[in-house]
């Protein structure tokens, strides 16, 4: 089985992205919903991680080091830099605190100086603020940023014609690796004939919400 595939059957299995019936922030009636956080222990953490490793392999991007916006990228990066780590490939990691600091160290970051090319590792890029905010931290520290790393691409239409990830990469000219994709869901529901109804449900909500190409 593909690696993006056994992602979704994991996620589905952890409960972490469910069917149902959700409201988006956007408003929108969602048959699925997808909640990283829930990846709530060591076992699942890694494995996340792991998954992770083999979408930033596949996708050959060059990097120096990671980069995990706060609060969701912080266990995030930490785990990700473990899982290379373990995978081959010892990287420095960095993360940013909310709020700045006045004393010890001070500051918003924290973790490996940001040098060279930084690779983002965040959970899903919805309205993209957390990336805009660590490109512009990165940026100002003399960094370059090397591309975005998430969980869950929805392929899903943000203010406009494209998606919150198409949005990323127009606005800042950078590719972004998603472990699993929306045609991904459909055809983990499309090998579960038990999960008909939702595979109908999903498709009614990407004819109307989805981007037309990717």
């Amino acid at each position: 089985m593909d690696f993006r595939q056994e992602f979704i059957e994991f996620a589905v299995g952890r409960q972490v992205l469910r069917f149902g019936e959700f409201k988006t922030k956007a408003g929108r009636l969602s048959p699925y919903f997808f909640n990283a956080g829930l990846f709530n222990d060591g076992a699942s953490m890694l494995r996340l991680s792991q998954f992770y490793v083999k979408s930033i392999q596949a996708g050959g991007l060059p990097f120096d080091m990671l980069f995990g916006p706060a609060y969701k990228g912080i266990p995030l990066v930490t785990g990700v830099a473990m899982a290379m780590a373990m995978a081959g490939r010892n990287l420095p990691f960095a993360y940013n605190r909310k709020e700045a600091k006045d004393h010890g160290e001070g500051g918003t970051l924290v973790g490996a100086p940001l040098q060279g090319k930084v690779l983002i590792v965040d959970d899903v890029i919805s309205a993209g603020t957390s990336v805009r905010e660590s490109v512009e931290l990165i940026r100002a520290a003399g960094a370059q940023v090397a591309g975005v790393a998430i969980a869950l691409d929805r392929m899903e239409l943000g203010l406009g014609q494209l998606s919150a990830v198409q949005e990323v990469e127009r606005d800042y000219g950078l590719p972004v690796l998603a472990v699993a994709n929306l045609e991904h869901l459909m055809g983990y529901l499309q090998g579960h004939p038990e999960l008909a109804a939702h595979r109908e449900a999903v498709a009614a909500y990407r004819s109307q919400y989805g981007v037309t190409q990717h």
